[in-house]
């Protein structure tokens, strides 16, 4: 298959958080995507593997971990899963435990990363799990020991952390920071991955400001990702797209 054209987001890695496009017309767009199944459900191994076969030589998969490694059960994601949860292991997935069912989960993650040849595996933490001593004892403990198997690993805090935690826990677990830059700056501008939410909820259309604004965020930065996970992201990101051509 062909290459990916990168010539026109000026080495801005621009992409969509799941297949929000029908993934022929997205991989003429687009050279990233972000799996968003994985968190939910993993797929099967031989869909993922014909995702793998169908993209052009350069496509760039990353995908988000399996919720039942950040989100305990109670959290509403869980119902999206066509097999439930099994009873006994409803008080021992989320929040980083090391549980036999967490572990299992990030072994899971890790096949479903190899099969697509993934960059990276984003952590997404729901807003609830806040920075105690207990979730961040966890966290460090899980993250210390977990193989990676070269990958990059993202983190997304969804709630209120105190800066000089995010820098000291990104640097001693090798983690990327990453966040929506319309709220808040990563601590990794470095390894930039941004993932826009929608600056007043999942509905908003981003402003031409506010896409200007991110351009020169990200402009000089290496090989950053600006992924948009708003309801209209594509128009969006299209919109983005063409400020980086104007740019260049």
């Amino acid at each position: 298959m062909r290459e990916v054209n990168d010539e026109s987001s000026n080495g801005v890695r621009v992409g969509l958080c799941g297949w929000t496009v029908a993934q022929p017309a997205y991989v003429q767009r687009y050279r990233v995507v972000e799996v968003q199944h994985t968190f939910y459900e993993p797929p099967a191994g031989a869909l993922l593997a014909r995702w793998r076969q169908q993209v052009p030589a350069g496509f760039e998969f990353t995908l988000k971990a399996w919720q039942l490694i950040t989100h305990t059960s109670s959290s509403p994601t869980y119902r999206r899963m066509k097999v439930p949860l099994a009873e006994e292991d409803r008080g021992e997935v989320g929040a980083f435990r090391s549980t036999p069912p967490v572990l299992r989960a990030w072994t899971r993650t890790l096949e479903c990363a190899q099969v697509l040849r993934a960059t990276a595996v984003l952590l997404q933490c729901p807003a609830s799990f806040r920075p105690t001593s207990e979730n961040v004892a966890a966290m460090t403990a899980f993250l210390s020991t977990a193989p990676r198997q070269g990958l990059r690993v993202l983190w997304e805090p969804r709630g209120p952390w105190p800066v000089p935690l995010l820098v000291e826990l990104c640097r001693d677990l090798d983690l990327v920071h990453v966040v929506d830059p319309m709220q808040t700056e990563t601590v990794t501008p470095e390894q930039t991955y941004y993932r826009l939410h929608g600056t007043s909820g999942m509905r908003h259309v981003h402003t031409d400001a506010e896409l200007a604004r991110l351009r020169d965020q990200v402009r000089g930065r290496p090989d950053p990702y600006v992924m948009f996970n708003n309801l209209p992201r594509a128009g969006d990101a299209e919109r983005f797209l063409a400020l980086l051509r104007v740019q260049g």
